[in-house]
């Protein structure tokens, strides 16, 4: 790990680990596994985020018809693929690497059921719609894994759901300004990623382990930590 004199170059008001749990795995849907960390009793709401599910699902399992209204949900897969249709007729497959952002604005009803070989697994986030957007229509935007924005440097590769990261920006528009990146860290090396002061924050851990903000917090996979106030 990085030297502690150099651990906030570059940042004037690191930000602080402030709260730190394990997402346990959970039923929902009709079989299907999720870690709930935001929207699960220890944590019902993080502004403007109502839901983070780590899922893994095989099938026959899966998340058949169900509504959605007045947020977004971002769908991104880490393995495997899941195939979407809702009852406007929108149908489509989320391969590994793959995102899917849907506005459901005024409302949607719509399935997410697993390929019918493997487990597939991935992040789905929800988030929050202003009252200016929640009766807009539904919209999507999708992007292959190959188009995702990605870079490298130093030992570590990023890949910008959304916002902007090491220089490489992110085409998704968010109309809840968001940030959402997936972050690789080779062994020993150290990030610093610059945070508007505003917005509140997290980190999730997918896999491995390391050490967090300020006060150097060690966290392992499936764990949540919430970030205090700073510029990153």
């Amino acid at each position: 790990m990085p030297e502690e004199n150099n651990s906030c170059v570059g940042l004037n008001e690191p930000r602080l680990v402030v709260r730190k749990f394990l997402a346990k795995p959970q039923y929902e849907g009709a079989g299907a596994i999720v870690r709930r960390s935001i929207g699960r009793f220890e944590l019902r709401y993080f502004d403007p985020f109502l839901v983070l599910d780590e899922f893994s699902v095989t099938a026959p399992a899966g998340f058949p018809d169900h509504p959605h209204r007045g947020f977004e949900t971002v769908t991104y897969m880490i393995q495997g693929s899941v195939t979407h249709e809702d009852f406007e007729g929108h149908k489509g497959t989320i391969g590994a690497g793959d995102l899917q952002w849907m506005t459901a604005g005024r409302g949607i009803v719509h399935s997410e059921m697993p390929s019918p070989h493997g487990t597939q697994k991935g992040l789905q986030l929800w988030v929050n719609l202003s009252s200016k957007y929640k009766m807009m229509e539904p919209k999507y935007q999708e992007i292959s894994s190959k188009n995702i924005a990605e870079t490298t440097k130093d030992g570590i590769k990023v890949r910008v759901i959304a916002g902007e990261a090491l220089g490489t920006k992110s085409p998704i528009y968010t109309r809840t300004p968001t940030m959402y990146l997936d972050f690789t860290l080779d062994p020993g090396t150290h990030l610093q990623q610059p945070i508007p002061k505003p917005w509140n924050a997290f980190i999730y851990i997918l896999e491995g382990e390391g050490v967090f903000g300020q006060s150097k917090s060690s966290a392992s996979a499936h764990h949540l930590l919430l970030l205090g106030h700073g510029d990153g």
